[in-house]
């Protein structure tokens, strides 16, 4: 897979699944999540670590899970079961290893190292969570160090409790840390997921954080429960008018290429490359959705 096909796939909905938990892991098998991560880290308490890993690194690699993407949490690099979890990864060959706390390129190269002398296949790539200051200020080189890298995933709990703030509605206070990953993402050609909302029962709460994750820029969110999948999908989805009018921008810029006219409208809007260029991607994400769904 190129990175343009990468950063295609769909990631709207990327559903944490507790490791330790075999229901939930059996459950996770028919709901609509674009990708999953089965997570030994925070989910797992210390007496299970060793059975949940054996129990995700085998539902991992059973191929009951369909196109979804199929990533692990990791135990932390400063963990004394970071290097077990990292070598059972590589030997199961999920789509993704997710690492926690991410701080410099020397993490990332250490991941990359794990996985290679534990023979982790090409497509189990890196997603790296990025949820401290020191993350938000070399978002940059983290992002851009590994073509392994393919996903940075906000940490925005522990980013608040890092920075003593407070979780408030439009997240002022982690707003700066948030751009600052997002400027990353872009200029390395990454993928970003937004953080995890917590308040399950807070419906326009988590809308409201979806619809500002999507205006931002973010490829998708990451989700703590099943109830939060099919608003998050709906809101970082194309809708049929975006896909109606990206179909409108880019045949009437055809049509103005094969006459040879330089100046082109649509709706009395002045069209130029750049909104071509946003008209594909649309209609890219959206067929890309569509494959998703019915594979």
């Amino acid at each position: 897979m190129s990175a343009t096909d990468a950063t295609l796939r769909p990631r709207r909905s990327v559903l944490y699944m507790p490791g330790a938990n075999e229901r939930a892991l059996e459950k996770a098998k028919g709901l609509t999540a674009d990708a999953l991560i089965l997570d030994l880290e925070d989910a797992v308490a210390p007496d299970a670590k060793a059975e949940a890993r054996d129990r995700v690194c085998a539902a991992a690699s059973s191929g009951e899970y369909g196109m979804r993407e199929i990533a692990i949490r990791a135990n932390g690099l400063d963990t004394q079961w970071h290097a077990d979890d990292v070598a059972a990864i590589a030997k199961a060959g999920p789509d993704a290893i997710v690492i926690p706390k991410i701080n410099s390129v020397e993490d990332v190269r250490a991941i990359e190292a794990a996985l290679e002398s534990g023979g982790a296949p090409e497509k189990t790539k890196i997603w790296a969570m990025v949820e401290t200051p020191i993350a938000m200020l070399h978002a940059e080189e983290i992002a851009g160090c590994s073509e392994r890298l393919t996903v940075l995933v906000m940490g925005t709990n522990d980013l608040a409790k890092e920075l003593q703030a407070q979780h408030v509605p439009g997240r002022q206070p982690l707003l700066t840390g948030l751009g600052l990953c997002l400027l990353a993402a872009r200029a390395t050609g990454k993928v970003i997921l937004d953080g995890v909302y917590n308040d399950i029962k807070d419906d326009a709460g988590f809308l409201a954080e979806c619809r500002q994750g999507k205006e931002m820029g973010f490829d998708g969110k990451t989700l703590i429960h099943p109830s939060q999948l099919d608003p998050c999908n709906e809101v970082f989805a194309p809708s049929e008018d975006e896909v109606a009018s990206a179909r409108e921008i880019i045949a009437a810029f055809e049509e103005a290429e094969r006459e040879g006219r330089g100046v082109v409208t649509v709706n009395g809007r002045m069209i130029e490359n750049l909104h071509v260029d946003q008209a594909r991607q649309t209609l890219a994400q959206a067929e890309a959705i569509t494959a998703l769904q019915q594979g």
